[in-house]
């Protein structure tokens, strides 16, 4: 199939051929017709199956085929969690309508605002946003969503994870009730079901990939390793195979600037990026890691959905996440487009449980590699693992034991009290004292 037997205009295809696009993604196959058709949309799409174009190129191609005022109000709303999602996003908006009569803008916090307000006063047909920072542009009276024909709700389980909901109903309630919304989310949890049956009218399900999974051409590796070892391990692994793009994930903003610093003193080229970073300073990262001048970019889960770089090699978790369904999110910077990728994990002794939750969730086991010179951390794993198993088989005779035990000790404790008191009394003085 190719885009243009899914009903794209010329401007679009031409638009899309740069970007060296060929054939669409299953979900792009599903998802374009049916919101050409003017439908309202609840797809399941994971990361880095082209979603962004599966929605974002049939609502420009009917924004341009529709009139509109000369001032250009904000006709079409894609509401995104983080701020570099909401980039990406416009970067691939602007790509998409180079060729068409269609303006484009994106607001988020961590920047002053003055620059974005001039942007939508100059006339805005698409606003990419996130929650907080449009919220607090519309109470300050420099935008109106009251012409918007067009809602998208991107990754719409990370912003009810991040505590967007009360946000979202606002949004809602400053919108026309008659308008085409497109709901994308990679899982489908209560909330978002009950997000979506408060939102959608009569909603087509598009679903491009079972719910949690991973792309077919990653591959995932466990090495077990001690906690206090996962830095050597992480630059010897780096060293060793000579890795010039990694993407690592921590689970704390301290912890991502800490081993920054070990890679950095180690002549490993790394920055940091997290929520506690300006903005100016997150960009600055994900320029220089995208353009390859940084070779490790060491990053909060904030980043696990934001990051677009094409054929990224390797991620590694150098803390594994405690909900497995990150694990998905985290993962799917590699392996994108259909290229492979390689997803590794050093694990902890203390992180054994986190393994096999994802690996109930995946549905499959993660391979384990020993590395040399960190073994005595894989045989206490393994020993663990042992020994639980054991004592749960045994429990009845493991009590037995113990009371055997404890009558032993009794016994050893008489004797030796009997052997000190014959040895201060010996049974001849005994004999002349009685």
């Amino acid at each position: 199939m190719s885009f243009k037997s899914l009903g794209l205009q010329n401007a679009l295809l031409k638009a899309i051929e740069k970007q060296g696009y060929t054939n669409p993604s299953p979900i792009q196959e599903k998802a374009i017709p049916v919101i050409l058709d003017g439908k309202d949309v609840l797809a399941s799409a994971q990361t880095g199956t082209g979603k962004t174009a599966g929605f974002s190129l049939p609502m420009l191609q009917m924004l341009h085929e529709t009139k509109h005022p000369k001032y250009r109000p904000i006709r079409a709303l894609i509401l995104t969690p983080t701020r570099e999602l909401a980039a990406q996003i416009y970067e691939n908006v602007s790509a998409y309508s180079a060729h068409l009569n269609v303006r484009a803008t994106v607001i988020y916090g961590g920047v002053k605002p003055a620059s974005q307000i001039a942007a939508i006063k100059k006339g805005v047909d698409v606003l990419i946003a996130t929650p907080g920072r449009l919220i607090d542009l519309e109470s300050q009276g420099a935008l109106s969503l009251k012409r918007i024909q067009f809602l998208v709700l991107d990754e719409a389980d990370r912003m009810l994870d991040m505590g967007f909901l009360r946000d979202i109903k606002k949004i809602m309630s400053l919108m026309p009730a008659k308008r085409q919304n497109l709901l994308f989310s990679a899982t489908f949890s209560k909330e978002i079901k009950a997000l979506a049956k408060g939102i959608l009218n009569e909603p087509v399900l598009v679903e491009a990939t079972p719910e949690n999974t991973t792309a077919t051409k990653v591959s995932h590796k466990v090495f077990p390793v001690h906690k206090s070892q996962k830095a050597a391990l992480l630059i010897q692994l780096i060293k060793e195979g000579n890795w010039k793009q990694v993407l690592v994930f921590t689970r704390t903003k301290h912890r991502a600037n800490k081993l920054t610093k070990k890679l950095i003193a180690n002549k490993i080229t790394a920055a940091a990026i997290h929520g506690n970073k300006s903005q100016l300073a997150r960009t600055k990262a994900l320029s220089g890691f995208k353009n390859k001048e940084i070779r490790i970019l060491v990053a909060t889960d904030i980043a696990a959905r934001g990051l677009d770089i094409p054929l990224l090699p390797h991620v590694i978790n150098y803390e594994l996440p405690n909900v497995p369904e990150d694990y998905v999110h985290r993962i799917g910077r590699t392996g994108r487009a259909g290229a492979a990728g390689e997803a590794l994990s050093l694990v902890s002794e203390e992180e054994q449980e986190y393994v096999r939750q994802i690996e109930k969730l995946l549905k499959q086991e993660l391979p384990v590699e020993l590395v040399e010179g960190f073994e005595v951390a894989n045989n206490v794993v393994k020993e663990e693992s042992v020994t639980k198993k054991q004592s749960n088989k045994s429990r009845g005779r493991s009590r037995s034991r113990r009371r055997n035990t404890t009558t032993n000790q009794e016994k050893n404790t008489k004797s030796r009290n009997r052997r000190r008191k014959e040895k201060r009394y010996p049974k001849k003085d005994i004999k002349k004292k009685n």
